[in-house]
């Protein structure tokens, strides 16, 4: 079956999807790094006659109400707020433990949150896509109940010793293995999540196919300037600013960088009060006034994409922890660092990043400073091998569109349906 065939095979106008995820909101708005909101309803949209979708509010947000969507013909015929108090008294601690951790009393609001949408609602959806376990989990409670036909376990974050608390870590494997065994479907954006998870105990021949759905792009995000429009000896470094990600070692080791380059310049693009507050007092401690330029968060992707490709290497220097996520997941700021044409400099952490390296478009360093800013001073004194780099990071790209990732998700079910 080819991908032409796939619109007729899998999803047409009589088909149905439930998509259970969630989003960061301020000022009452849902910012972009989300549970891959815009990219999968941008696909399925066209495709569907009808797509009913949960967006969780983060802990943390301005808000913490379930929000539900209904289109019909790619149109939005409804649009609700689930009242608090349909699910108090843990509306309320909710509420009351409203921070940017993982609380029990969320997960409880979102295992509600599908369950009662899915029963209230007439007739019986085609798929059921859940972000994360707990969606999941509501998911094939409700395809129990006759109210979805498969259920997709889609996975954003993996990793066997995600919670230093033993007990909700203990919590978090099973319930990851319980969703890995009877869902229909798992969809993991790394292939290194199976694996680990086998590690941890999942029996292989109990899970459900594994199928690898990775981050994509959107068309618009690729793309990329001439070498001679590129700011010249300049880093970019996108994404989440926590420690683990690598920031601050960007940052120490442009203080090697200007030893062989004076003019090089660090760009950083990225959000969160506090992480800034750190990372600005790195770059001043170190005295690189303004050769540190912090954008802050930029909400929107185009405009992101435009800062990125206007530098000339990109930087990925996540940490080698031993117990990160990071070795399991995917590395988003990678794609679209190769989106935007840019050779890469990374660490042994991510697993895409060992895979772009292996196709010429990356560097891997160790998680040191000298190390780091080696790799970099040796891809800026090299024109030869930053155009080789250059042309394999876009040549990469040019295929990992959000589109290509959920048409072979989507083929693949087909497949072992068959």
């Amino acid at each position: 079956m080819d991908k032409k065939n796939l619109k007729n095979k899998i999803l047409n106008k009589d088909s149905s999807v439930f998509f259970a995820t969630f989003a960061p909101y301020a000022d009452n708005k849902r910012l972009p790094t989300n549970g891959m909101v815009e990219p999968l309803m941008s696909f399925l949209l066209p495709k569907v006659g009808k797509l009913l979708i949960i967006i969780q509010p983060h802990p943390g947000s301005d808000r913490i109400n379930p929000i539900v969507e209904l289109y019909e013909e790619n149109k939005l015929k409804k649009k609700k707020t689930i009242s608090p108090i349909l699910y108090f008294p843990i509306s309320l601690i909710c509420k009351l433990q409203n921070t940017s951790k993982t609380h029990i009393s969320f997960k409880l609001r979102d295992f509600f949150s599908v369950i009662y949408t899915g029963l209230t609602k007439k007739g019986k959806y085609d798929f059921f896509i859940g972000l994360e376990s707990i969606n999941t989990a509501a998911g094939i409670v409700l395809r129990k109940f006759g109210k979805v036909e498969k259920v997709a376990y889609y996975v954003s974050d993996y990793s066997p010793e995600r919670f230093s608390n033993s007990l909700f870590n203990s919590i978090y494997i099973l319930l990851d293995r319980f969703c890995a065994m009877h869902a229909d479907y798992i969809w993991d954006v790394s292939d290194a999540m199976q694996s680990a998870r086998i590690k941890a105990g999942l029996n292989p021949h109990k899970s459900a196919p594994n199928i690898h759905v990775p981050n994509g792009l959107f068309q618009s995000q690729i793309k990329c300037l001439p070498v001679s429009k590129r700011i010249p000896e300049s880093l970019v470094y996108m994404g989440t600013l926590g420690y683990e990600n690598g920031p601050d070692l960007a940052i120490e080791a442009l203080t090697k960088i200007r030893d062989k380059f004076p003019n090089a310049k660090l760009h950083i693009v990225g959000g969160g009060k506090e992480n800034l507050n750190r990372l600005k007092n790195l770059a001043e401690k170190l005295r690189l006034g303004n050769s540190v330029i912090f954008y802050g968060f930029v909400d929107d992707n185009n405009k992101m994409a435009e800062i990125v490709r206007k530098c000339s290497v990109a930087v990925a220097p996540y940490r080698t922890i031993e117990k990160s996520v990071r070795w399991y997941a995917d590395a988003t700021k990678i794609r679209q660092y190769l989106g935007s044409g840019l050779p890469v400099v990374t660490t042994c952490v991510p697993p895409l990043g060992r895979s772009v390296a292996s196709r010429n478009a990356a560097l891997i360093a160790k998680d040191k400073k000298e190390d780091y800013a080696d790799a970099i001073v040796s891809l800026l004194s090299d024109k030869d091998l930053y155009t080789k780099m250059s042309i394999s990071a876009i040549n990469l790209a040019k295929e990992n569109t959000w589109e290509n990732t959920y048409a072979q998700a989507f083929l693949s079910m087909e497949r072992y349906s068959e």
